[in-house]
């Protein structure tokens, strides 16, 4: 699109200490697993990415980016099309210190800053204009709210097992008890797996899963109410309300809460 590789790699051994890549991405293009000596930032214009790594998937919806630290090695999907850029990071000259990644908000400067990167050239002048860009861009990005919008994955199959299903059916009620019967452990084994192997109960998770199936269905524009329906919330008003004690808004303000 500017004129620049659209190759990851061609991007890990320049001699500056940010590059950006811009790339559009059809719905559903997927990106295997691979990791980057580079930190990386991916940000999408419009439409949703998945990243996932061994411990647990975070979703990006419009208006927020996610870190991805150097050496995590992690797959992406794209939700509808996207318009992908993504800032390379080098390990020594990272702007975030998390360990794991995560997702922050992207305000309207930053947007403007990272559209601005991926612009340059990769050897662009360390004494002029963009230096002074990528020099803001750091500042610009330290300050933000990192965001909930994580969801820690099992390494036990049996838990494992329930977890793949909750994510391909986040409407779905079936009882402790029920997938004891499915997955061939007790129902106390499943309440004790379940915090060990992912920091929250049963409940929890199913609740944080439909949560993000929520941000993805919202970044696809679907409606609060058909929203609502499809994750099996008896009203709207009851959807919007557990979206608000985990996000800290309504569904409808969310996309306008960028760097607030």
């Amino acid at each position: 699109m500017f004129g620049k590789s659209e190759n990851r790699e061609d991007y890990q051994l320049i001699k500056r200490p940010v590059g950006g890549m811009a790339r559009d991405l059809p719905d559903r293009y997927f990106i295997d697993h691979h990791e980057h000596v580079r930190g990386q930032l991916i940000y999408a214009c419009s439409g949703s990415i998945i990243v996932t790594t061994a411990k647990g998937n975070w979703v990006v919806p419009p208006l927020r980016a996610v870190w991805v630290p150097p050496k995590v090695r992690h797959c992406m999907q794209a939700v509808g099309p996207i318009e992908m850029r993504t800032l390379y990071f080098d390990a020594d000259h990272v702007p975030l210190r998390a360990s794991d990644c995560c997702v922050i908000s992207v305000s309207p400067l930053l947007r403007e800053l990272i559209e601005a990167v991926t612009r340059m050239p990769v050897d662009y002048d360390i004494e002029g204009r963009d230096a002074a860009v990528v020099n803001l861009l750091y500042h610009e990005i330290r300050p933000l709210r990192i965001e909930p919008l994580y969801l820690p994955m099992p390494s036990d199959e049996r838990i494992a097992r329930i977890c793949r299903w909750i994510l391909s059916n986040p409407a779905e009620e079936t009882s402790v008890a029920a997938w004891s019967q499915v997955v061939g452990a007790s129902e106390r084994t499943i309440i004790r797996l379940f915090p060990e192997q992912t920091g929250m109960t049963f409940t929890r998770w199913r609740q944080q899963a439909r949560l993000l199936a929520a941000v993805q269905m919202l970044s696809a524009q679907r409606s609060v109410t058909d929203i609502a329906s499809s994750l099996g919330y008896d009203s709207t008003s009851a959807f919007s309300a557990m979206f608000r004690k985990a996000l800290g808004c309504t569904p409808t303000e969310f996309f306008k809460t960028a760097g607030s």
